[in-house]
């Protein structure tokens, strides 16, 4: 299964020793003449209670004469501590201890046996009782109703010294909570009393609700009333102080008149499973640090009937409903639909039947959810508190041997943006991509891994960060998910009752404001880069360039984000590949050229942040994005058991090379759709394995189509490697007449053949005519140095050398002799001869 769980908690091995420990210590268990009575009722009634804010946890338990006890577990000392005992046969329903440990709230029900009567409060089902417990001093009837009633103590966000106020919600079945305001002052050493105890403040948080979630880790209330048939979602954030703010209201498209009263996360008291809850509606309000909310519901259900449920996406501005094939018509329903907060996604299951996991950051894509058939118990009456992890090495190999395109696309996206390591988990999506470069057909895996990757790399640095970066090469998905129908629709969007923000907050309305006004698409793509480039490559041809200053801030981008990606990597071991050991400075342009026009559109729709963060991360990103191509190639070269000498061109391409080869030309093709950089000297490695690997007339076809690209390195080594054999001199004469005229001048001196001297010859002799004008023959000419009695021939090589000697013989190429008239003479007769079969 997909989720991994933890136990932070287990009653029985962490709770039960010390309990048994604590019996054998007592004097009075030795004198009743042992203690295997007691721990029999220990283990039968052991239960947790509650878990507070900061991780502890409140149990209770009960001796052999039905005395009630609470004990307390510290979860960062990881040690048990006795609260209070009430020596009275009574059910807890409720606690809650304040963050001091001075207070205990607790909501209990008088056990019904004959002869016992509520010593508290005759005629009372429920009472709920305030307790001194540092030390044990007064007990006060906060309630005494026949309604049941549930406690909570509020945490203050800061826990550094003793708050001289503490606050407590009673939340009551008769649809309504309050807040208690309890002063305390202390006595004598640690002596704790509630100041003023006769007459406690309080203030009505909440009525005629039908349904009330508690969020402990934000101290936040959701509620829901019901009026005129109408579902509307309420949020209250509980200050550090007494107050609280109503923080938004969102209407609800679901029906909850008939559904009862229903509480979520206040404590674990047994009241939640009784038969007079209602069995399988389940409704769960989820949020994150990145600004999402999301309400997610599942009406009731009969075994009859498809399943549905629906979840609202308010930070999206549209809801989604799911109704699900059945896994398998024997699985019985013991159960309604759980679901459970993963951060950046929800897990929805039903024992038996099915288990979804639905990417809440980008609910658009439905192939970005994982959506399993299978099973999963979670026992909340077992005594354990578990911490629900996705199963990182279960999604790995679900990579591996899932079939459908949605899924490995969605486990992909699921390991990228929750996995614990994400060095781990890219190498091994790596190692995946290396060993099933072809297995998806509805996407590019390079693709989709490069975009996801860079994404997920700095999403967490700002909010906002999804509507503005491309978190996935797939723009659409239309392919349907077997046993799934979606129907998606816009909601009515929350209306926030307060205008000053902070935190998750301010978080949350940005999201809301993006919904409500932007309807443009303000996803990042490559197309100005794309136009500026080629207008720079053309302009690079012709001549023409640009103010030097501008190409130079462009080349200074790219030596950045090359030298974060080296300081990046100074930790990991050296490369085999030899990538980034030559300018290519088209690669460069390229780079650069990407870094100027994100760092503009951040910075247009980025409000607040400072410009030099936003650099930075433009900078992180575009060093992500060569560094995961990096390691593919990386992982592929040692996977094979590649060495440097695949860098010569006389030795034969082995079966590894060909494999080899084939990843960088996938590499090259998701990369050229996307109009992204590689690494400067990846054409090159590229072009080396190309010649190796290639007959002859594919290598053409490959260079003729821009697949292989003939860098100046390439064709250097090329006609110094090779020899002047048939094939070989067939090779650099195809080669040679593809390249580019500047390159082209270079190569040509590089190689002795009469071939390369031809190419020269016809090249100077064109350029010195150009701009000839007819002069007056000179007379310094010496024509008895011509041998030949060709009077065509004798001729032009006179009209050359005057154009020489008039122009002082300037026309030679950088770094070798000038190319005067006798070599011209020379390379003419040779090819006259051969022409003529001489």
């Amino acid at each position: 299964m997909a989720l991994r769980l933890v136990t932070d908690f287990d009653l029985r091995k962490d709770a039960l020793p010390w309990l048994r420990a604590q019996q054998a210590a007592s004097p009075g268990t030795r004198a009743r003449g042992g203690c295997a009575g007691v721990l029999k009722n220990y283990c039968e009634s052991l239960r947790i209670l509650n878990v507070e804010r900061n991780g502890n946890i409140i149990y209770t338990y009960k001796d052999d004469k039905g005395n009630v006890f609470f004990g307390l577990y510290d979860c960062q000392t990881r040690q048990n501590e006795h609260l209070y005992t009430f020596e009275k046969d009574l059910q807890v329903i409720s606690c809650s201890v304040n963050s001091e440990r001075t207070l205990l709230a607790a909501s209990l029900v008088q056990t019904t046996k004959e002869g016992r009567k509520n010593e508290f409060q005759p005629g009372s089902k429920c009472l709920t009782l305030l307790v001194e417990i540092c030390p044990v001093n007064n007990v006060k009837v906060l309630k005494a109703v026949d309604s049941y009633v549930w406690v909570q103590f509020l945490y203050p966000h800061i826990d550094s010294h003793p708050v001289p106020e503490n606050h407590l919600l009673l939340i009551s079945e008769e649809k309504y909570i309050e807040q208690f305001h309890i002063q305390v002052i202390q006595e004598g050493g640690n002596r704790v009393v509630i100041k003023s105890s006769g007459h406690l403040p309080r203030d009505r948080v909440a009525e005629d609700f039908v349904w009330a979630q508690w969020d402990m880790s934000e101290q936040r209330l959701y509620y829901i009333d019901v009026k005129k048939s109408r579902s509307t979602l309420k949020c209250i954030q509980f200050c550090g102080d007494e107050n609280f703010n109503l923080m938004f209201e969102a209407p609800l498209d679901i029906s909850l008149s008939d559904s009862g009263f229903k509480l979520v996360n206040f404590g674990c008291g047994y009241l939640q499973d009784q038969e007079n809850l209602p069995k399988y509606l389940s409704l769960c309000v989820f949020t994150n640090r990145t600004g999402s909310l999301c309400v997610c519901y599942s009406p009731k259900f009969d075994s009859q009937e498809p399943i549905t449920y629906s979840v609202f996406y308010f930070h999206k501005g549209y809801s989604k409903t799911f109704t699900v094939a059945r896994g398998s018509a024997q699985s019985r329903m013991t159960k309604g639909i759980t679901f459970l907060n993963l951060e950046y996604y929800i897990a929805v299951y039903l024992p038996g039947h099915f288990f979804h996991l639905l990417n809440i950051q980008h609910p658009d894509l439905i192939c970005h959810s994982l959506f399993l058939t299978g099973s999963l118990v979670l026992d909340s009456c077992s005594g354990k508190l578990y911490r629900v992890l996705l199963n990182e090495s279960r999604l790995l190999q679900s990579l591996w041997h899932t079939r459908p395109d949605w899924e490995k696309m969605a486990v992909l996206h699921c390991l990228l943006s929750c996995g614990q390591d994400p060095q781990f988990v890219e190498a091994k999506i790596i190692q995946w991509i290396s060993e099933n470069i072809s297995a998806c057909y509805s996407f590019d895996p390079i693709q989709e891994f490069i975009i996801a990757s860079s994404y997920w790399s700095i999403y967490p640095e700002t909010s906002n960060m999804d509507t503005l970066l491309p978190y996935s090469s797939v723009l659409t998905w239309n392919t349907e998910i077997p046993g799934i129908t979606l129907v998606t629709e816009e909601i009515t969007l929350p209306l926030m009752k307060v205008h000053s923000f902070k935190n998750y907050w301010e978080k949350l309305n940005a999201n809301l404001e993006y919904v409500k006004y932007s309807k443009a698409h303000l996803h990042y793509n490559n197309s100005v880069v794309r136009r500026e480039w080629h207008s720079l490559i053309s302009e690079e041809k012709t001549g023409k360039r640009r103010s030097k200053v501008y190409v130079r801030n462009i080349l200074d981008n790219a030596v950045k984000v090359i030298s974060n990606l080296e300081a990046r990597n100074l930790v990991s071991e050296p490369r085999l590949t030899p990538l980034f050991q030559e300018e290519d400075n088209h690669q460069r342009l390229l780079m650069g050229l990407m870094v100027s026009e994100l760092k503009d559109h951040l910075l247009r729709h980025l409000q607040g942040v400072e410009k030099k963060k936003i650099g930075q991360m433009v900078l992180n990103y575009s060093s992500k994005l060569l560094d995961l191509i990096c390691q593919i190639l990386e992982t592929s070269w040692r996977r094979h058991n590649l060495h440097p000498w695949v860098l010569h061109f006389n030795r034969r391409a082995s079966a590894a090379e060909f494999e080899v080869f084939h990843i960088m030309t996938r590499i090259l093709e998701a990369t050229s759709s996307l109009f992204l950089p590689l690494p400067p000297g990846f054409h090159t490695l590229h072009t080396i394995l190309g010649v190796r690997c290639l007959p002859l007339h594919n290598l053409l076809h490959y260079i003729d189509n821009g697949v292989l690209l003939l860098t100046e390195t390439v064709v250097t080594r090329l006609m110094k490697d090779l020899d002047n054999t048939e094939k070989n001199e067939k090779l650099k004469f195809s080669i040679i007449v593809r390249l580019p005229p500047l390159i082209g001048q270079k190569i040509c001196r590089l190689w002795d053949h009469p071939v390369s001297s031809n190419i020269i010859s016809r090249k100077h002799v064109k350029r010195l005519l150009q701009n000839y004008r007819k002069q007056p023959q000179s007379s310094v000419i010496d024509k008895a140095s011509f041998s030949v009695e060709f009077l065509p021939l004798n001729y032009f090589i006179e009209t050359l050398t005057d154009i020489e000697s008039s122009n002082q013989a300037l026309y030679g190429f950088e770094g070798h002799d000038n190319v005067d008239a006798k070599f011209v003479e020379e390379a003419a007769l040779k090819h006259t001869t051969m022409l003529l079969g001489l």
